[in-house]
Order: structure tokens, then sequence, then C-alpha cells
């Protein structure tokens, strides 16, 4: 996950992890959008390879992580933010792939990171009131 690594310096580990979904989701998903959703269909109608796409998804979040430690996050926020992330794009994925129009996913990412941001800003600490 290089790219969250190649963040400006200053950049909280939360803006690295959601500008690098946006930058993979623009270079890698958004130009072959047509075979990934071909793609999407066969994995959703195979147990073994939605399986497969979770152990995917938990060594994305352990390699962003990574970089986040490597960047000097605590371990703590590191995990968060890397496990938090995917959740991110994977709910951004699946609203990308269920659209009838051409919004990019870059864009559907950046709708569920603030959606996120939003939810999260409101929750108090240790669920106090």
């Amino acid at each position: 996950m290089t790219k969250v690594g190649t963040a400006p310096a200053d950049a909280t580990p939360w803006a690295a992890v959601v500008s690098a979904l946006e930058e993979i989701a623009a270079e890698v998903f958004e130009p072959r959008r047509p075979l990934v959703l071909q793609r999407q269909v066969v994995i959703d109608a195979n147990p073994e390879l939605r399986e497969r796409e979770l152990i995917k998804c938990a060594t994305l979040a352990a390699a962003i992580a990574g970089v986040l430690r490597d960047r000097g996050v605590a371990d703590t926020a590191a995990e968060l933010a890397g496990q938090v992330g995917i959740a991110v794009l994977h709910t951004a994925f699946g609203r990308w792939t269920r659209q009838d129009g051409g919004r990019e996913l870059s864009r559907f990412i950046r709708e569920t990171a603030d959606e996120m941001h939003t939810l999260t800003a409101r929750a108090s600490p240790a669920g106090r009131p």
C-alpha cells in the first residue's frame, strides 16, 4: 500500500488512507469497470471466492497499518485506520457496482469516508453521553 506512504508528511493518517484509496480507485478500478463488474458477479455467486476476498481485505488492512506505522503512527491508530479504510472501500465499492450511472468509485470513496467522519464525530468517547 505504497500510496499511503507517499502521502504528504503533514497528512493525517486518515487523510493518507482515503487519498490512497481514491488514487487506487482512479488508476486500477475505474478504467476497468466492465471487467470489475463481471468479476464481482462471479465472486458474489461463489462462497469460496467471497472468502478469498475477505482474506485479501484483511491482508490489505494489515499492509495499510504497516505503512502507517512506518510513518510513525501508533499501533492502535494504524490498525484502526487500516481496518476502517477497508470498510470504507468495501462499502463504496458495493455502492459503485450497484449504481446505474457513471459516477466514479473515487467519488463513492470520498462520500463514504465523509459519512464515516460524520458518524465518528458524533460519537462520545467510551460510550459516554
